[in-house]
């Protein structure tokens, strides 16, 4: 009896297999998925993507993809079968959807390395919590009082390093600068100070490792970044122990007992219920976030300024008014209204932003079966808005990859439009250098306050020129300067009547 009940079980799990695999079958044929190429098995097109391409540019592969399949296509990048869009509407309507039927899917690798509790990697209920700690501490408030005087202090700190004639590289210096700022920020870590240059050092081994290929081996850089990740994380413990130690023997200052904590750690520790290891990857993620965008942004801006000397002119003619009024009042530092009087600078701002794409891409997941545009997307697909891809496009703006910030002049009603674009495009629709929806960039608006104040300091007192003109930002997938664009500087008469 029993053989006969384990033949009749064996035959209809068989016969299961078989009507699931039909319908299964069908449901393939029913699909209308995009058209494109899955590539090689297991590796898909990945290598093809990530391909290293000139960051100006959207790369060979999205062109030849566009040009053969149309804006929307079907590929295998990242372990999975992915739909890739270099739609503007798809690209709004994912990051719109972000938790309704789409949700963050990095690669393991990079939870790997930036931490399971990374609020680039969490979804849902936790990621929200993690934004809301973010959001109020980067409140306007605090962008308007305490943030704009350190960004400007660190701004002058790495400015004021430069000697007259001297030559360096300039990629080097965004990051000391961004770097500094956000130590201060996050750990109320002095500049030059010898721990600060110790974790400045490990942090530089870990970025090599986040850029790099997840190989845990000995002596790769993916093993090192891990190590040094370690030792970060050691040294943030220390500091959040202290502050602990702190708290529970009263040393508390006159400034926190008034409720306006110095740092994020502080923050965190007396306004949150996380847990350790949550406050440890939260600090190492902004800490990421914070330094490196900011950072390549910067040296973009330091980078296309130098090929529009009439740019710069008139970038300059903006800022020595505010200087010189400010000198008539006999007012030393900036404040908000200052910052809010440094309109074509937020034009160049939105096109650096736009033309070197510091963002490239974004990683989602469907997470239910979606159609758009008569295209199936199904649910566990990967999904790929390539943003840059937006920014980049002809039919959108007139010269793409002309550097042009007169293309976001003021409309005359105290709105900003895009001048050069196709007359049916909303603006809000196409340009998101961070992000969209839910997910939006929490230091957006510090990292335009950042650019803000150090083009303003370095357009007043510097003229500069690009050593090598063949060192031009490249896509690796992350933007960067190969040679770490060298430059020679100027000082400038900063006197203004």
């Amino acid at each position: 009896m029993s053989d006969l009940n384990f033949l009749l079980y064996l035959s209809l799990t068989i016969l299961t297999g078989i009507v699931l695999l039909n319908l299964l079958r069908r449901k393939q044929n029913t699909l209308n998925l995009p058209p494109g190429s899955m590539g090689w098995p297991f590796v898909g097109e990945t290598i093809g993507y990530l391909k290293p391409y000139s960051a100006t540019t959207i790369g060979a592969f999205m062109e030849q993809h566009i040009a053969r399949y149309g804006k929307i296509f079907k590929s295998n990048l990242f372990g999975g079968p992915t739909i890739v869009s270099a739609d503007a509407g798809l690209n709004r309507f994912i990051l719109q959807n972000e938790g309704k039927l789409f949700e963050c899917s990095y690669p393991s690798s990079i939870g790997g390395i930036l931490g399971k509790w990374s609020m680039l990697v969490l979804v849902g209920d936790m990621h929200r919590d993690m934004r809301a700690i973010s959001l109020n501490f980067l409140s306007n408030a605090r962008l308007k009082t305490k943030l704009l005087k350190e960004v400007e202090a660190h701004s002058l700190f790495v400015l004021n390093s430069w000697k007259h004639n001297s030559t360096f590289c300039a990629q080097d210096e965004a990051k000391r600068f961004t770097f500094n700022l956000m130590a201060k920020h996050i750990m109320s870590l002095d500049p030059g100070e010898n721990e600060t240059e110790k974790l400045k050092k490990e942090y530089i081994t870990f970025m090599k490792g986040v850029v790099s290929l997840p190989l845990n081996f000995p002596g790769t850089a993916y093993r090192r970044a891990l190590q040094s990740r370690s030792t970060i994380l050691e040294f943030i413990e220390n500091k959040m122990q202290e502050r602990i130690t702190e708290m529970e023997e009263g040393k508390v200052n006159e400034i926190d007992a008034a409720g306006d904590d110095d740092d994020l750690l502080g923050w965190v520790l007396k306004h949150s219920s996380l847990v350790k290891e949550q406050i440890l990857d939260l600090v190492l993620s902004l800490l990421f976030a914070g330094h490196e965008t900011s950072s390549v942004s910067i040296a973009l801006a330091i980078y296309f300024l130098q090929t529009s000397p009439e740019t710069v002119e008139q970038l300059r003619e903006e800022h020595i008014e505010i200087a010189r009024a400010k000198r008539q009042l006999g007012e030393v530092g900036l404040n908000w209204d200052d910052y809010k009087k440094m309109g074509f600078t937020q034009c160049v701002i939105n096109e650096t932003l736009r033309l070197g794409n510091v963002v490239r891409f974004l990683h989602r997941k469907a997470v239910k079966d979606v159609r758009y545009k008569g295209y199936d997307i199904v649910r566990g697909w990967k999904v790929l808005p390539v943003v840059s891809a937006v920014h980049l496009d002809p039919t959108l703006f007139d010269h793409p990859q002309r550097f042009n910030p007169r293309r976001w002049q003021n409309n005359g009603n105290g709105s900003t439009s895009l001048v050069g674009t196709s007359s049916t495009t909303n603006n809000n629709n196409i340009f998101m250098p961070f992000g969209g929806g839910p997910r939006l960039c929490t230091g957006s608006e510090l990292a335009k306050l950042e650019m803000a104040v150090f083009i303003h300091h370095l357009v007043l007192k510097f003229d500069w020129e690009l050593l090598d003109p063949s060192d031009q930002p490249s896509a690796f997938p992350f933007v960067d300067f190969p040679k770490g664009l060298r430059i020679r500087v100027q000082r400038r008469d900063t006197v203004y009547i």
